[in-house]
């Protein structure tokens, strides 16, 4: 009854349609931005071949430039989720497009990308199109001023656990002592004004330590309403340093239209909808709940707790052997340097060959193929279906040498393997990988 009474409960939806205009205003922006930057014909068109997520080796970019217009029908989505014409059709095309694009590529892997993915899918089943909507002036039957509470608490949930995991997995050595910092901000020495003062030690250990209480308090300090304006304030300093230091694109600003959602709907229809009427019952209002969907969302976010602790359940380090890295919540931990040579033996004459990897792989992907293991099997399996087309049998033998956090290289892959024939697993350890330490 509590559960009931408490995710049932109706109150103003003004923080749900203010969220769905800026989600859609940021689908938009993020489709377009990535064409007008020339992402897209960096990550999707100009290589030859994308690194997809195994198993979904068929899900490849268009070709040609029709990812332009791939991308441009996902802005027309977001478009039609801002001004809430055809919401649900138009959010279900966005997340199923968008989760394609996700699946299709990882050189360009950002957690975000992948949290943009259940956001898109959450704002499917909002009520987020019945005021102040496209949808709402055509159909005046669905409009509504009210939401159960379930709606906002959804979205806290899963901010939560992506930014407890965050901070959780920034608690290691190399972040403690700094090390990880004063590698990513020595990468950014030739900015203007601000380059010379990111290499203070002083900093590093205030921003080594403030995303550390950011991410694991963030959360708590907006819900409790004496703290909500000063981790409104924190927020908005953490989220445009991000957005100006780590050019991260449209999620610093996605982030805080999540605060949304922390304040009261009184206060937020009062500043951004000020002509919608105040949803003031006079007795509490309940929704029925749906036990399947209840039943869904519990599974749902026993998944979300449990997908980012895996790797503790896998052989070595995961900086090490990046098994278990992705759809962690695991955000700018580490820094890699490494470098790969592949031998391709023809099983039939013993014909040795150096593979150039120019002729294959961008410089972006050259990274990937070089220091993480996933891209070099995957690489190794697609050297072996080109040349299985030319009639040969052949091994590919990877002799790889990794830094990681600035430490002295090591050697990552076992030169003695048979990459071509090796398996690969995405819940256990790789024996192929040689040892951390």
């Amino acid at each position: 009854m509590f559960v009931n009474n408490f995710l049932f409960r109706h109150i103003d939806n003004a923080p749900l349609i203010v969220f769905r205009i800026i989600f859609g205003l940021l689908c938009f922006l993020e489709s377009f931005g990535a064409i007008a930057t020339g992402w897209v014909k960096r990550t999707m068109i100009e290589p030859e071949f994308t690194f997809n997520f195994i198993g979904f080796d068929w899900l490849q970019p268009l070709p040609g430039n029709w990812m332009y217009l791939y991308y441009a029908i996902m802005g027309v989505f977001g478009f039609f989720i801002m001004i809430g014409y055809k919401y649900r059709a138009s959010t279900l095309g966005f997340t199923i497009m968008w989760v394609l694009t996700y699946l299709m590529q990882k050189s360009s892997y950002n957690n975000h990308y992948y949290l943009l993915i259940f956001l898109s899918a959450i704002m499917v089943i909002q009520p987020a199109h019945r005021y102040y909507s496209v949808d709402a002036k055509q159909n005046p039957s669905i409009k509504s001023i009210s939401m159960p509470y379930w709606c906002s608490f959804l979205f806290i949930l899963q901010m939560f656990i992506v930014y407890t995991y965050g901070a959780i997995a920034k608690i290691y050595p190399d972040w403690l002592d700094t090390s990880v910092m004063e590698l990513l901000m020595k990468g950014k020495q030739h900015y203007f004004i601000v380059g010379d003062f990111l290499q203070n030690k002083v900093v590093h250990y205030f921003l080594a330590y403030g995303g550390i209480l950011f991410d694991g308090l963030v959360i708590p300090l907006l819900l409790w309403k004496p703290t909500r304006k000063l981790a409104f304030y924190a927020s908005i300093f953490f989220h445009l340093f991000n957005s100006f230091i780590f050019q991260v694109g449209i999620f610093p600003y996605m982030s805080l239209a999540f605060t949304l959602f922390f304040f009261e709907p009184k206060t937020i229809r009062n500043i951004f909808l000020k002509r919608k009427p105040l949803y003031e019952p006079s007795e509490k209002v309940f929704s029925k709940p749906k036990p399947i969907w209840v039943g869904f969302f519990v599974v749902y976010f026993i998944i979300q707790l449990v997908l980012p602790i895996r790797h503790h359940f896998i052989q070595d380090n995961v900086l090490w052997t990046e098994e278990g890295h992705r759809m962690s919540w695991r955000m700018m931990l580490r820094t890699k340097h490494a470098s790969a040579i592949y031998k391709v033996v023809d099983k039939a004459t013993g014909e040795e060959t150096i593979v150039k990897l120019n002729d294959y792989l961008t410089k972006k992907q050259q990274r990937g193929a070089s220091s993480k293991p996933d891209f070099i099997w995957q690489f190794a399996q697609r050297l072996k279906r080109e040349y299985a087309e030319e009639g040969k049998d052949i091994q590919v033998f990877v002799t790889a040498y990794l830094s990681v956090n600035g430490k002295p290289r090591k050697q990552l892959i076992d030169p003695k393997v048979d990459l071509a024939s090796a398996e690969w697993s995405a819940f256990k350890h790789s024996d192929w990988i040689l040892p951390s330490k």
